[in-house]
């Protein structure tokens, strides 16, 4: 199995599509070294998300790499932002524009047609089963994707990130009601700065399955990584930072498993 599912008893679907470091010892040698440390990883966040369980949301995590598939790309590689520098389906680069394959070892059309199946495919068909799931027994259904990124990444945008970056595809991925709940959220704090729909308006995730005319809503929340870990290899997660960052990442997920369209 390619991913891990906990169905909870709520509303709510967590979703982690860049948590997972694992590539195949088949593909390894393709990369070049430093790769194999996938630095570009959503680090720890199934740790500082623990919290989900018990509060009733299901979760779902991979177990590949982000540099073996994006789970977070559409099937057919179009770009999520265009005009800017954007990752593939099957990435070719780091998050800081070098490359992440050895020279003419890319994976080609075949390569990547076979990744889909393997990886994006199945974690995309439990993602669907579940929030099915979910809509049936509640009549709506709830999608939260969540993401970290290191906070300086010239390749990618320019400056330093928001800390707390949430997106809803310019509002079209979940009802106006909770946008304006968890920005609520977001601005009654001062201690970590916030934008919404920002450079980070949500990936395909948030942008697929957010149909809220059909009872979907997605939101995705990226999240600096500064806010509960250090940004540098050897990549630790901080306990005294998490611990000031988890207060409010409860307070947005009990804010949405609260809500109700």
């Amino acid at each position: 199995m390619s991913y891990t599912l906990h169905m909870g008893s709520g509303p709510l679907l967590v979703s982690m599509p860049h948590v997972g470091v694992d590539i195949p010892t088949e593909l390894q040698d393709a990369y070049v070294e430093s790769a194999l440390h996938v630095e570009d990883t959503d680090w720890h966040l199934e740790r500082l998300y623990a919290f989900v369980r018990s509060a009733g949301a299901s979760l779902i995590v991979p177990k590949q790499s982000r540099y073996v598939i994006d789970l977070n790309r559409p099937p057919d590689d179009t770009p999520m932002y265009p005009g800017a520098s954007n990752t593939e389906l099957c990435p070719t680069r780091f998050f800081t524009g070098e490359p992440l394959y050895k020279e003419g070892r890319a994976p080609n059309a075949q390569a990547v047609a076979l990744r889909r199946s393997q990886y994006w495919q199945p974690y995309h068909e439990a993602l669907r089963k579940e929030l099915d799931r979910i809509k049936g027994e509640f009549g709506y259904a709830v999608l939260f994707d969540a993401h970290s990124i290191r906070s300086e990444l010239p390749w990618l945008f320019e400056g330093r990130l928001p800390d707390l970056n949430l997106g809803t595809a310019d509002g079209k991925s979940c009802a106006p009601s909770l946008t304006m709940k968890l920005q609520g959220e977001l601005e009654a704090q001062n201690q970590y700065t916030q934008v919404v729909n920002g450079r980070f308006k949500g990936g395909y995730i948030t942008r697929h399955y957010g149909k809220p005319e059909a009872g979907f809503h997605a939101v995705q929340l990226e999240m600096c990584q500064r806010c509960y870990m250090q940004e540098v290899p050897p990549f630790v997660y901080d306990e005294t930072r998490a611990a000031q960052v988890l207060p409010l990442l409860q307070q947005l997920i009990h804010t949405v498993l609260d809500w109700k369209p």
